[in-house]
């Protein structure tokens, strides 16, 4: 499928000279939120699920996982990060295109089904990857917001986007879970500063262009509270694109892993960044559009 050209209006702006908050002009839920679920996701910009796939499906997901980790060329590859203390792999990105374990968990309906259900479209995979966050030290991402980087950088035009996070390890309290700001999503944050080129090569170890200011995050965060997310393996979290999220610091001896997943609407497709000077690497902004099958 063709890159679409068509100049799109910017109805986030954002890496300009100074922060601004812009109230959402998209809806959340894109189809009928003909659920409680759906609509605790509405309300929420998320929905935790206690158990998304089983027992015997985790030891697959991380078996697979833990190969990927341990291959050395997937080391080598530019789609795998590496941690900058340890130098153990942070993230493959791209796993459902160079693992079949992975590509057919994206086919799962659990999965895409749910997609569909809150983008109210097809959908196609925008990014795919595995994080691994071993003990001792493996260090956290700083609060921010998927869809100002997916906007600025990568040129989705709409919050018409949803990631699930599903967890191949325990989140206990204690080693680095994911928070979200529940609410947070019907704001968008324009972050301030021009967008280096070939910033992803930094972002993706450590947050600096687009991050959000502290006296911002406090008034998102006095406005709306934090929530942590724990659970065993095989749960889940969906969280909307624009979500004010992040994690901390693994200093605990329990590893936490996932595999993260984010579905696009088909009616969404990406086009030139917003406020980048280059695109980023498809591994990590996808430009195949192919609905997910």
């Amino acid at each position: 499928m063709t890159l679409t050209t068509t100049t799109v209006q910017d109805l986030y702006p954002t890496r300009g000279t100074s922060e601004v908050m812009t109230p959402r002009r998209d809806p959340v839920v894109w189809g009928p939120a003909s659920s409680p679920e759906l609509q605790a996701y509405e309300r929420d910009g998320f929905l935790a699920v206690d158990r998304l796939i089983t027992e015997d499906e985790v030891a697959v997901y991380h078996a697979e996982l833990e190969r990927l980790i341990s291959d050395p060329a997937v080391r080598a590859d530019e789609r795998s990060i590496i941690e900058p203390k340890s130098q153990a792999v942070r993230s493959v990105f791209e796993v459902h295109r160079i693992s079949e374990v992975f590509a057919n968990l994206v086919r799962d309906e659990r999965v895409v089904g749910r997609a569909r259900e809150i983008l109210g479209s097809d959908v196609y995979v925008h990014q795919s990857r595995i994080n691994v966050k071993p003990g001792f030290g493996a260090s956290g991402f700083y609060w921010h917001s998927d869809f100002e980087t997916w906007h600025a950088e990568d040129g989705l035009p709409r919050m018409r986007t949803v990631s699930v996070s599903i967890a191949l390890t325990e989140n206990h309290d204690t080693n680095g879970g994911l928070m979200i700001m529940p609410g947070s999503h019907r704001t968008f944050l324009g972050c301030a500063g021009a967008t280096p080129k070939d910033n992803y090569k930094k972002s993706l170890q450590m947050q600096d262009a687009g991050t959000p200011s502290d006296e911002a995050l406090t008034q998102l965060a006095d406005a709306h509270g934090i929530r942590l997310f724990t659970g065993k393996a095989g749960s889940a979290t969906w969280f909307d694109c624009n979500a004010m999220h992040g994690s901390g610091d693994n200093i605990t001896p329990y590893p936490r892993s996932n595999v993260f997943i984010v579905f696009n609407s088909v009616e969404n497709t990406a086009v030139e960044p917003f406020a980048a000077p280059v695109r980023r690497p498809e591994f990590i902004g996808a430009r195949d559009f192919t609905p997910v099958r």
